[in-house]
């Protein structure tokens, strides 16, 4: 899950080197942590948070195949 959400996010942004996933691990759920440069913050996020949304509902679907939950929160 943490590849699939770094992959999605280099895809979106013009600094790709910046972009990090840092992923805290519990019994059935998984939190990812995304951060990317300031400027690309609005690439993440997207109009009115769609793109955060996609990059979560995708994020989910892949975590259910495991059976586990996942959280991604972007950080600034």
């Amino acid at each position: 899950m943490r590849e699939l959400v770094v992959l999605l996010a280099k895809a979106l942004v013009d600094n790709p080197e910046a972009v990090e996933v840092n992923e805290i691990e519990g019994e059935k759920s998984v939190i990812l942590e995304l951060k990317v440069a300031p400027d690309d913050m609005g690439k993440v996020i997207g109009k009115q948070g769609r793109i955060a949304k996609a990059i979560r509902t995708v994020a989910k679907a892949a975590a259910a195949k495991e059976g586990k939950r996942v959280v991604v929160e972007i950080l600034q």
